[in-house]
C-alpha cells in the first residue's frame, strides 16, 4: 500500500498597502526556498504581473495564465511555467486577470476557484505561495480562501501600523466565513533601516504585541534586490553575497522551520 503524498502548504503573501516589497517578498522567497531544494510554485495573482517578470518570465508571451485558470478554461498545470533563473515553477499572470473580477462574480463559489485549482497540483510541491495584488479584492478574497497561513511583509513606519490592523481583521473574518484553516503565519519586516529611529520603535511595537508572530529575519533596504527585476531573477540568486540575499536566504530556512513546528494563531480566536 502506496503512502498518501504529502500536501503543500499554501501561503498568501499579503498586504493591501502597496510598495511594501510584497513581491519582492515572494520571488525571493521561492528561490529561498528552491535554494533549500524545497519543490515551489508560485501562483501571480496580482494583474500587473510583477511576480511573473521578476521570476524571468515573459508574461505576455504565456499562452495561458491564471485568468484561464480561475475562470475554468484551463488547469494550474497546463498554466505553469518554470522560472529557470529561480528554480520554481509559475503560474503567470498578465493584465488580462483584471478581467477575472468581473467574470467571478458571476460564478458560484467564487471565493473558492483558486482553492479548487490547485488542490489538483497540492502533492506535487512543498511550498505554494500566492503573491496577493495590493487591494482587498476579489483575487485577494480566492487567495486567503485558498491558503493555509498568510505572510505580511511591512515596512516599519507609523501607517503600516494602520493597514495592518485592517488587514488582521479581514484575516479573522476570512477564518470565521470562509476558510477555518487560515492562520497567521508571521509579520516579515521588510526595507529595514537601522538608522531611522522610528523604524526601530515600531519594530520594537510590532515584537510586543504580537510576540512570536514576528519573523527572526529582518530584510534590510537593499539597492541589489532591487535591481535584480530588471534582470529577470530573484535577488537571491542575482547577487547572493548582498545583504538582502542573505535576509531572505535566512527567512526560507526559518519558514521551514516554523512550518515544521506550527502553533496555530491567536488571531484566529
Amino acid at each position: 500500500m502506496t503512502e498518501p503524498t504529502a500536501q503543500a502548504r499554501v501561503f498568501c503573501i499579503a498586504n493591501q498597502k502597496g510598495g511594501v516589497g510584497k513581491t519582492t517578498t515572494a520571488i525571493n522567497l521561492a528561490a529561498a526556498l528552491a535554494q533549500h531544494r524545497k519543490r515551489v510554485l508560485l501562483v501571480d495573482l496580482d494583474p500587473q504581473g510583477n511576480a511573473t517578470m521578476g521570476s524571468g518570465i515573459d508574461k505576455n508571451g504565456a499562452k495561458i495564465n491564471l485568468y484561464q485558470v480561475l475562470i475554468g478554461e484551463a488547469t494550474v498545470r497546463e498554466a505553469t511555467v518554470h522560472s529557470e533563473s529561480g528554480g520554481y515553477d509559475v503560474v503567470p499572470s498578465n493584465r488580462e486577470l483584471s478581467g477575472a473580477e468581473i467574470d467571478l462574480v458571476q460564478m458560484e463559489h467564487r471565493e473558492g476557484q483558486l482553492k479548487q485549482a490547485l488542490q489538483q497540483v497540492s502533492g506535487d510541491y512543498d511550498f505554494i505561495l500566492i503573491d496577493c495584488p495590493p487591494t482587498l479584492s476579489l483575487l485577494t478574497l480566492n487567495g486567503l480562501a485558498g491558503a493555509h497561513g498568510v505572510i505580511i511583509p511591512m515596512q516599519c513606519e507609523y501607517f503600516a501600523l494602520e493597514g495592518l490592523s485592517d488587514l488582521v481583521n479581514t484575516i479573522k473574518r476570512i477564518y470565521r466565513n470562509l476558510n477555518p484553516d487560515l492562520e497567521l503565519i508571521g509579520l516579515l519586516r521588510v526595507m529595514f533601516d537601522t538608522r531611522v529611529t522610528l523604524q526601530q520603535q515600531v519594530s520594537d511595537q510590532l515584537e510586543s504585541h504580537f510576540g512570536d508572530k514576528v519573523f527572526k529575519s529582518i530584510v534590510p533596504r537593499n539597492v541589489r534586490l532591487a535591481e535584480a527585476p530588471s534582470h529577470g531573477m530573484p535577488g537571491v540568486i542575482y547577487d547572493r553575497s548582498s545583504r538582502g540575499a542573505k535576509a531572505y536566504l535566512a527567512f526560507g530556512d526559518e519558514l521551514i522551520r516554523r512550518v515544521r513546528t506550527p502553533h496555530r494563531s491567536p488571531l484566529a480566536n
